[in-house]
């Protein structure tokens, strides 16, 4: 199903960010990056002056975005792995000074119905994997006195949906990963928060419509209004490039007083 067209925005990158925000001399690690959010955010961070690292397992969506990236004054280098790889993980993130944790999968299934090995790996991906890249990541940053750990959760961090018992007890995972590295880091001028975003317009969101659909037994076409949109109180899908702002301005000087937070951009979802 293909979700409707987005909302007239310039195209991103094109004119100044949004955000003010200079981090020439930073290293940026950003997983997930070949695509959605995840690519949002290290075509933002590299615009901000950083040398990204982007991590992914699609070489061909990494290939794309260091395309992409030609220009800009930071730079993009692509590292291709799967975060299964948990040493590969831990040591990919050695030295970075900002760490973006924001790979995902995402299956809908009842609990009785969802398979054990589909639930560990999203365990693994989602949870383990970001405690060990802030691990490789964390001495680098407490010798520099500064560091920037951004988790991207969701508003599945926050609440709970049926049929989703991977995914939400990942999310809650990494609320609460986030937080320890905040108490833990506060000493060593490294913040971390999460940013939690409802429905964002991503292949992960386009490839659960059949199995929303499936689960709650409705048509594809009515799962966005009816399933994905109900709780929100503005009705439409958040754009990549907006959680890319949220994370720019938690690198900034500015946020530098935030910390153990959980920034939720859900359209009012939680609200409710």
């Amino acid at each position: 199903m293909t979700l409707p067209h987005r909302e007239s925005r310039p195209a991103p990158y094109t004119v100044s960010p949004d955000v003010c925000l200079d981090l020439g001399g930073r290293t940026a690690l950003v997983t997930g990056a070949a695509g959605g959010i995840g690519r949002a955010c290290a075509l933002r961070l590299a615009a901000a002056g950083a040398e990204v690292r982007a991590v992914d397992r699609d070489a061909d969506g990494l290939a794309e975005l260091t395309a992409r990236a030609a220009g800009l004054p930071g730079a993009i280098e692509a590292q291709h792995f799967d975060l299964t790889d948990l040493e590969a993980a831990e040591r990919a993130a050695v030295g970075a000074d900002v760490l973006v944790n924001n790979a995902g999968l995402q299956l809908v299934r009842p609990i009785e119905e969802f398979p054990p090995e589909v639930f560990a790996s999203v365990l693994t991906v989602m949870l383990e994997a970001p405690f060990r890249l802030i691990r490789g990541a964390l001495p680098h940053m407490y010798e520099r006195g500064w560091g920037r750990i951004v988790n991207i959760s969701s508003v599945h961090g926050l609440r709970a949906s049926a049929y989703k018992s991977a995914y939400v007890a990942a999310k809650h995972g990494l609320e609460g990963l986030s937080k320890v590295a905040a108490l833990e880091g506060a000493p060593h001028g490294v913040t971390s928060n999460c940013v939690s975003p409802g429905y964002v317009r991503t292949p992960l969101v386009e490839r659960q419509v059949a199995d929303q659909a499936a689960a709650h037994g409705i048509p594809a076409e009515r799962v966005l209004a009816e399933i994905m949109l109900a709780d929100s109180a503005l009705k439409r899908l958040i754009e990549p490039e907006e959680v890319a702002e949220a994370v720019a301005y938690l690198c900034t000087p500015a946020a530098a007083f935030v910390t153990g937070a959980s920034l939720a951009m859900d359209g009012g979802w939680t609200a409710h």
